[in-house]
């Protein structure tokens, strides 16, 4: 008897007008590396696993979440599986030993380095979607577009993405090779893109995958846990911002458990039902993070429960700290 994943495995999603075609969710492994606070490798390898197992496609990862750690955890998860898969990779995050961050670099001879450590921790022969993971002010978008379509002739990247782009940027970047998605924070709490950028996704042809769909577990009721966990310096869970938000994510608590559904199936079938272009990566670490993820896609989302879900919601605070913000090319106006 075929599951309900199994049934939604059949319905895939088109990334961009030449690109693969995907599950309808994806999966996020940044969390897998410490960013928010300890994990345990060995479920980290089964989550990915049990993910490919049940119909996930899409694997997403940096080559600087935890120095390399992730695309090394991936890569042994996919062992085995590789052509059930495609991977992302976001790369060009500057890191030094003691996991500082040191900006960004997208100059055509580091894409080609960054690439080939890539696929050499990762174990691959080619990488899927290729991204830089943010604007570099100093490169010109079209010397490192550029730099990653020598490497798709090449064979060593199979596609172009971008990470957190604005829509000047979108539209020059495109033009150098196509781009078949954007990758950027999208939630019920992080509605900003509808304005001006998912428009010209629309109009270019290019897809969307979605991260930060939970808010970083925010929606959920999940908080920071150590000194590790990124989320203690965010605006959106500390200070007067992090106690206000409390009340819209007991509301939304209070909605879920009305019909029948966790905060976090909610979150993600909100998403969906307002994006079904588009694709949400969600940041399970665990089996059964995964399983609560899955289970949205059964419990679909009606248009009126969506808008009255908006009106409950209203969240505070910028989604990273103000450093982060002004190198965000995706929130210049």
């Amino acid at each position: 008897m075929a599951t309900q994943e199994t049934k939604q495995a059949q319905r895939t999603v088109k990334l961009g007008s030449t690109g693969p075609e995907v599950f309808p969710l994806g999966l996020g492994c940044m969390g897998m590396s410490g960013m928010y606070g300890a994990t345990d490798d060995a479920e980290s390898v089964r989550t990915i696993q049990t993910a490919i197992d049940r119909g996930v496609t899409l694997i997403d990862t940096g080559d600087f979440y935890g120095m390399g750690h992730n695309e090394m955890l991936v890569g042994r998860a996919i062992a085995g599986r590789r052509e059930r898969v495609q991977v992302s990779v976001k790369f060009g995050a500057l890191r030094g030993p003691d996991g500082s961050w040191m900006g960004m670099d997208m100059r055509p001879a580091a894409v080609k380095t960054f690439a080939a450590y890539s696929l050499k921790r990762l174990g691959v022969d080619v990488i899927d979607i290729y991204r830089p993971a943010r604007l570099d002010p100093a490169v010109p978008i079209e010397d490192t577009i550029g730099a990653i379509a020598e490497l798709v002739k090449a064979g060593y990247v199979r596609h172009i993405g971008l990470s957190e782009m604005g829509v000047e940027t979108i539209r020059r970047a495109h033009r150098v090779h196509p781009i078949v998605d954007l990758q950027i924070e999208y939630a019920v709490s992080t509605r900003g893109p509808e304005a001006a950028i998912f428009p010209v996704l629309h109009e270019l042809g290019i897809s969307a995958t979605l991260y930060g769909v939970l808010s970083r577990g925010l929606l959920t009721g999940s908080k920071p846990k150590g000194k590790g966990d990124f989320r203690a310096w965010l605006p959106r869970f500390t200070g007067a911002d992090g106690e206000k938000n409390q009340d819209s994510v007991a509301a939304l608590q209070r909605f879920a458990r009305e019909r029948g559904m966790t905060p976090g199936q909610l979150a993600i079938a909100w998403v969906l039902a307002r994006q079904p272009a588009f694709v949400p990566v969600v940041g399970a670490k665990t089996v059964a993070q995964l399983d609560d993820a899955l289970g949205a896609l059964s419990r679909p989302l009606s248009k009126e429960d969506a808008a009255a879900l908006e009106s409950l919601v209203n969240i505070s605070g910028e989604r990273y700290g103000a450093e982060q913000m002004h190198h965000l090319d995706s929130e210049r106006r």
